[in-house]
């Protein structure tokens, strides 16, 4: 599976519209895990390794090209760290997160 790239078909979607690409590559498997990991610092593939607990290195690799790729994460001498777009897609999905914490108070609630 190659890199979601706008205005190529991507899973989804065949016109290749923006919003669809990149949800391809975020819903790939620990893309948003990634990510979340590298917001508050860079870590090495080792450190992603253990704060991702169950990912592979084979997949942590992948998605970790994929990124690069997309020009979310850098590599850099201490390890990667997200760029200025990276940054910008974390900024966005923050409130998603602060959503989701109370959609999981409802079901907290409810037993």
């Amino acid at each position: 599976m190659s890199t979601p790239i706008p205005g190529r078909p991507v899973r989804g979607s065949k016109s290749g519209q923006p919003i669809m690409a990149l949800f391809d590559l975020l819903g790939r498997s620990w893309a948003l895990g990634i990510i979340w990991n590298l917001g508050t610092r860079s870590r090495t593939f080792r450190q992603l390794q253990t704060v991702c607990e169950s990912v592979s290195p084979t997949t942590l690799n992948t998605r970790l090209k994929e990124l690069r790729n997309s020009h979310m994460i850098e590599s850099t001498i201490n390890g990667y760290r997200l760029t200025k777009s990276g940054i910008e897609v974390l900024d966005l999905l923050k409130p998603l997160g602060s959503w989701a914490n109370k959609w999981s108070d409802k079901f907290n609630q409810s037993k």
